[in-house]
Parts: structure tokens; C-alpha cells; sequence
């Protein structure tokens, strides 16, 4: 892999977008199920924000579009995002037992410090919601101070 000495010019953003295969399903499901706001909305392509009290970006963007180079334009798999909330078991009642989601990963504690659950988006990429836990001590030591 290439090097250079000089630095990298600072980000003035840095967000995911993930290539489906139905735009609308998953526009639906982001924003009505995850708490995302549309901030760009076009046939072709999303941008989704939330704002609680950081901003947290997420585009959509329909696979066969023609800015993709042709080799990669197929709907993005093997993606899994981590979301981070206060209450994990909060958002299993609201999005499993109360709004119908399937899990791929049961709700569980895991040693090395999340409590947990993944469900998936309608093209497949995998939504992890997670609340940090003390992680065994097994593990504690892994962390970066």
C-alpha cells in the first residue's frame, strides 16, 4: 500500500452509505423504526439524519445507480452497524416484541462488555443495538486506556 508523509486533510464528514437494492423499504425502515430524518430524498438516492444530541449520518443509496463503478453495483453484504443506545432491553421490547422485527441474535450479554441483540434492515445488513457492560476480566484487559 502506497505512503505519504504528508498528513491527511481534516474530515468535515464521515458517514456510511449503504447500496440496497429497495430504496423505499429501507428509507421506511430507517427512519420509522431507527429515528432517522430524511434530509436529502431523490429516486436514486437518501440521506437520513438523527440527531439525539450528536448528529449520526446514514445515506441509501439505490445499487444500480449509475455513479457506482459497474463492477460494484450490487446491494451491500456482510455489513453489520453497531447502534449504541442508553436501554438495550428497551429497544428489544420496542422493536422485537412490540414491532414484529425477527432477531438474528437473540438478546444476550456478552463477556466482552456489550448487552445485545442484532436484527436485520430489508436488504439484509445487520443492525447491531447494543449497550456497553462491564466486559469479564477475561477481557477488561483488552481495552485501550
Amino acid at each position: 500500500m502506497p505512503t505519504t508523509d504528508s498528513p491527511a486533510t481534516p474530515l468535515t464528514s464521515f458517514y456510511p452509505v449503504i447500496c440496497v437494492e429497495d430504496l423505499a423499504a429501507s428509507r421506511t425502515f430507517y427512519t420509522e423504526l431507527l429515528g432517522f430524518e430524511v434530509t436529502f430524498d431523490a429516486d436514486w438516492y437518501v440521506s437520513l439524519r438523527r440527531q439525539d444530541p450528536r448528529a449520526w449520518e446514514l445515506a441509501l443509496l439505490d445499487h444500480q445507480h449509475p455513479t457506482l463503478p459497474a463492477a460494484y453495483r450490487a446491494p451491500a453484504r456482510g455489513l453489520l452497524l453497531n447502534l449504541e443506545v442508553t436501554d438495550v432491553d428497551a429497544e428489544w421490547r420496542r422493536l422485537v416484541v412490540d414491532g414484529g422485527l425477527t432477531p438474528e441474535l437473540p438478546l444476550r450479554d456478552e463477556e466482552f462488555g456489550q448487552r445485545h441483540f442484532i436484527v436485520a434492515d430489508p436488504g439484509g445488513v445487520l443492525i447491531d443495538v447494543i449497550t456497553p457492560i462491564p466486559p469479564s476480566d477475561a477481557y477488561a484487559a483488552q481495552f485501550a486506556s
